[in-house]
């Protein structure tokens, strides 16, 4: 189509359908993390299935290097059918979660089975947000787009770290809290927070499914309208170009590691005598502080333009030295600094 230069209002909508599907998604994903002790006693989970429910997600990610035909029909197609298989299946994992079985083992394959198929939806969330911006916005509102629609995949994660402590009681080793009683309570707790969790996401897809459009009707910028080589060719390029592979790895090692060490954050926390609770808060404001954070700088970035890698550079910088303060403080034995909440914060 011939380039316009003109933006629509609808771009905003879709926006905001795309940034809740990564909200729900990154929300469904930490679920577990941060009620594990909780989760241990009503589901007879172990450390190693709290990890493998949180590694679930960057597993989803393996099999996106090996659909290479069917990634490039998602992109000749436009985003609408990339949203609605996404959507389609975190509600599928999200109603096997629910599925009511008495047996216990069924039952924690079944919670396996919908992690795995919410992390499968994972690589859309969370990488399609250049496209969908490059495909609506201008170039001045470019960044603050991929910004929004990228990072509210981390406030669902954040929201996670809020609503599970404070909707499932943790147990403490008392005799009381350990009856069966108080077990079926923090069952039914953990039970409500999947059945609303499956309730967001099937009314996400309701939304997506009513109204989410491809692209717009004429394309708003020079970098929307240009013509595009063919998946294959232009990943075998992508992969023989040195500078593409720094970039990829710049932006890879933070997340992953950031992503996995998040994920289990109650789980490392416990040893040092930190409760479900306070971990909780802790991975709730660490994540909403880099969210706000990011947003802003984004916004910074389409005003000044050039800043961009000095602005990564300066982020990077900080997130080093506050995760190298975190863990001297953790190793209590050998540096011997003093360990407060305050400073866990």
């Amino acid at each position: 189509p011939p380039l316009s230069g003109r933006v629509y209002g609808r771009r905003w909508l879709g926006l905001l359908l795309f940034s809740l599907l990564g909200f729900a998604q990154g929300l469904v994903w930490n679920t577990w993390g941060p009620i594990q002790n909780s989760a241990r006693l009503a589901f007879g989970f172990s450390g190693w299935d709290i990890a493998l429910l949180v590694f679930w997600g960057p597993i989803g990610f393996a099999p996106c290097f090996f659909c290479i035909v069917l990634v490039g029909f998602l992109v000749k197609k436009g985003l609408r059918v990339t949203v609605l298989l996404t959507s389609s299946l975190m509600v599928l994992g999200a109603g096997l979660r629910c599925v009511p079985v008495s047996d216990v083992e069924i039952r924690k394959k079944l919670i396996h089975g919908g992690q795995l198929l919410n992390g499968l939806a994972g690589p859309t969330v969370m990488n399609a947000a250049p496209f969908l911006s490059t495909t609506w916005f201008s170039p001045d509102e470019r960044a603050t787009a991929t910004a929004i629609a990228s990072l509210l995949n981390y406030l669902g994660s954040a929201g996670a770290f809020l609503v599970g402590p404070l909707v499932v009681p943790p147990p403490n080793g008392t005799a009381h809290l350990l009856s069966q009683s108080n077990t079926q309570h923090i069952k039914d707790r953990i039970e409500a927070v999947l059945y609303a969790e499956f309730g967001m996401v099937s009314l996400i897809f309701s939304a997506a499914l009513a109204y989410f459009p491809s692209r717009p009707p004429f394309p708003p910028s020079v970098a929307a309208a240009s013509q595009r080589l063919s998946y294959r060719r232009s990943f075998c390029r992508l992969l023989s170009n040195f500078r593409f592979l720094m970039i990829a790895l710049a932006y890879a090692i933070p997340l992953g590691v950031f992503s996995g060490w998040s994920g289990v954050l109650d789980l490392i926390l416990t040893p040092i005598h930190i409760s479900q609770v306070d971990a909780g808060w802790i991975g709730f404001w660490s994540i909403v502080g880099g969210c706000v954070v990011g947003i802003a700088m984004a916004r910074f970035a389409d005003f000044i333009r050039g800043m961009l890698k000095f602005i990564l550079l300066l982020l990077l910088s900080g997130a080093t030295l506050a995760s190298t303060w975190f863990t001297l403080t953790c190793l209590t034995t050998v540096t011997h600094l003093p360990l407060t909440t305050g400073i866990d914060y």
